[in-house]
This record gives structure tokens, C-alpha cells and sequence, in this order.
């Protein structure tokens, strides 16, 4: 079989992948969050489709699984938003893997995104994509290192704007009001 053809392969069937994310219904429902038979499998394709666009393998356990682990307690996630956001998680995810050049972890990957997700996104996904995670790949390819304090410098040198802080809107409005 060529190698073009076996991009978007995983390697773990879909009916095993959409069981591990229903029983995973179990812990996310604490956050009023589960996902059904269809939404999952619907995930289970999306991911398939996303390995086929950025050319990638799956020969281990699906990064679905790790996904929702990573982001189930979010603040920014409600039933509502929940599968298509993971839809957009899980793109981003391959997407930074490609441009990152695997030079991180997976759960390294996965860790950035939830923290800037969460702390300096503000759940917005376009942010996270187009800000964030380029940045983080400029890091990477500038010699990201093994240093935690060398790798947060290089990430902060690539900053241009800060981010809108509520604690210090907050502050201001308090000064000018009362």
C-alpha cells in the first residue's frame, strides 16, 4: 500500500473509539456534559477526516480520549458547544502536531491548549488557533528546549499584545465609579 494512501488511518476501530468516549460520559457528567452514541461517532469521523487533511498516522490510542480528559471541567464548555468544539480541538490539535514538526508531546500540546484555553482565551477557539498556538509554534521552532523557564521566555518574546485583563478592567471601572 502506498504511504499516501494510509494517511488518516487509525489503527483503533471506530466502534472501540466511540465505547472509550461513551464511557467517558461517566466522569464528564459531573460537568453536564456526555456525549451520544451519534455525537460521538460523529467526533470519531471528524478526528478520521482531520488525520486524512494533515497527512497523519494514528498507530496508538485515539487523542480523543486525552481531548476530552483535558478539557471536560472547562469553564467555557455546555452541552450546547460541547461536540462542536471538541470537533475544533481535535483539528487544532493535528494542525499544531504538523507545524510543531512533532517536536512536542502530546500531552506537552495538549497542556498548552488548556491553559491558554482556559486563563488566556476565554474559550474562544479562534483565539486559541489563530493567536496562541502560532505563537507556541514560532517557540517550538525557535528551540522550545526542555527548560520550563527558557521555554515560557521564548513563548512571551513572540507576545505582541496582551491579552484583555477582567481583573484589571475590573479595578479601573471600580476607581472611576466609586
Amino acid at each position: 500500500m502506498e504511504m499516501t494512501k494510509l494517511y488518516g488511518l487509525s489503527l483503533v476501530s471506530k466502534e472501540k473509539e466511540v465505547h472509550e468516549l461513551l464511557l467517558r460520559n461517566e466522569a464528564s457528567r459531573r460537568y453536564q456534559l456526555s456525549l451520544s452514541e451519534t455525537e460521538a461517532l460523529a467526533l470519531v469521523e471528524s478526528k478520521n477526516q482531520t488525520l486524512r487533511k494533515y497527512e497523519r498516522l494514528e498507530l496508538g490510542e485515539s487523542i480523543l480520549g486525552k481531548l476530552v480528559d483535558a478539557f471536560e471541567d472547562s469553564q467555557y464548555l455546555d452541552q450546547g458547544n460541547y461536540l462542536e468544539t471538541l470537533m475544533t480541538l481535535q483539528d487544532l490539535f493535528y494542525q499544531y502536531k504538523n507545524e510543531c514538526l512533532d517536536l512536542v508531546s502530546d500531552d506537552e500540546l495538549l497542556e498548552f491548549m488548556r491553559e491558554q484555553f482556559e486563563e488566556i482565551c476565554y474559550g474562544d477557539l479562534d483565539y486559541l488557533g489563530g493567536t496562541c498556538l502560532e505563537r507556541f509554534k514560532e517557540a517550538v521552532k525557535a528551540g522550545w528546549g526542555d527548560n520550563e523557564e527558557r521555554r515560557k521566555a521564548r513563548y512571551d518574546k513572540l507576545t505582541t499584545e496582551k491579552r484583555w485583563d477582567k481583573d484589571v478592567y475590573l479595578d479601573v471601572v471600580k476607581e472611576l465609579f466609586w
